[in-house]
């Protein structure tokens, strides 16, 4: 078995990890205090190749889904896949493809940081659907309890992604999963 196919192994089993464990810091700020869930998923989707990214967070989805309390605050179960905040989960999907299908080691900071834009809006476009949906809420409630608390937090997350990024990139530059 190559380096890169062990690598291409290890990386979704790692980046669920991660997610799982940033997922239960929680910092307190203001009224709604956020977690570092988005952090990871921002991390893997800059970092990793879209399978790899998508995996880690399939992986993470799949280990709450059967009730191991791995999503933010502790909690996991079937339910929370399908609950009122459901959309946000699934949202994690499809930020971690949009994000890394338009990222490479080479990819500019502004690029990296309007990739993981992009990927922080969708799911927060995800989240109020569930919201709007699946919480019965009206589309401006949903707006205002999934969107408003996060729009600060999610920019300092995504900054720090940008800027972490490249210095991870340079440091695995001699990886050959990193160079391609």
């Amino acid at each position: 078995m190559s380096k890169k196919t062990t690598l291409s192994l290890i990386l979704p089993a790692f980046g669920a990890a991660l997610i799982v464990v940033l997922s239960q810091i929680v910092i307190p700020v203001g009224t709604v205090p956020f977690t570092l869930q988005t952090l990871a998923i921002g991390l893997i989707a800059t970092l990793f190749r879209p399978r790899e990214a998508v995996l880690s967070v399939s992986l993470y989805l799949l280990l709450g889904g059967i009730g191991l309390p791995v999503f933010a605050g502790g909690s996991g179960g079937f339910s929370a896949l399908m609950g009122p905040t459901a959309g946000f989960l699934w949202g994690f999907v499809v930020y971690a493809l949009t994000t890394s299908f338009l990222i490479n080691p080479r990819t500019s900071l502004v690029v990296i940081f309007l990739a993981n834009l992009l990927g922080a809006i969708t799911t927060l476009v995800l989240g109020v659907l569930g919201l709007h949906f699946l919480a019965n809420m009206t589309w401006q409630a949903a707006f205002s309890a999934g969107v408003l608390p996060f729009i600060v937090s999610d920019l300092v997350k995504i900054l720090a992604i940008t800027f972490i990024s490249k210095p991870i990139f340079n440091a695995l530059k001699q990886e050959e999963y990193f160079n391609q």
